[in-house]
């Protein structure tokens, strides 16, 4: 799966499609909060693993280079043998701790009332 550039072709320029659609992915936020309220400066990628059990190898490594490309996440070999490969926050990820902060209390806050709503208008199985 390739992650490219979101582009509209009406509004190529539309921040919503090129950053928000990357960035509120259904993971990256969760990497980025995850990375935020560890106890280290940067994290192992089996550490984040750990704290993320539904998550593939493979799509938290798509993840993780996608945070890269976008300067939410750095990427730091250690020359050892085995490399020792650590991610950790940049200065823009950082700025986005209290718009996350909102948005999950937020979510917390909402949570009962939505999860009512979706009881309310799910189907009701006829057998």
């Amino acid at each position: 799966m390739k992650r490219s550039t979101i582009q509209d072709a009406m509004f190529p320029g539309c921040p919503v499609r090129n950053i928000l659609a990357r960035l509120c992915d259904k993971w990256a936020l969760l990497v980025i909060y995850i990375l935020d309220r560890s106890d280290k400066e940067s994290l192992r990628f089996m550490e984040l693993k750990q704290q993320m059990p539904d998550i593939s190898q493979r799509m938290l490594s798509l993840t993780l280079r996608t945070l890269e490309e976008d300067g939410y996440v750095t990427r730091t070999i250690f020359p050892e043998i085995p490399p020792r490969v650590e991610y950790a926050l940049t200065a823009r990820s950082k700025s986005l701790k209290p718009i996350l902060d909102s948005l999950l209390q937020w979510s917390v806050d909402n949570m009962n009332d939505i999860m009512c709503d979706r009881k309310k208008s799910a189907p009701v199985n006829n057998q």
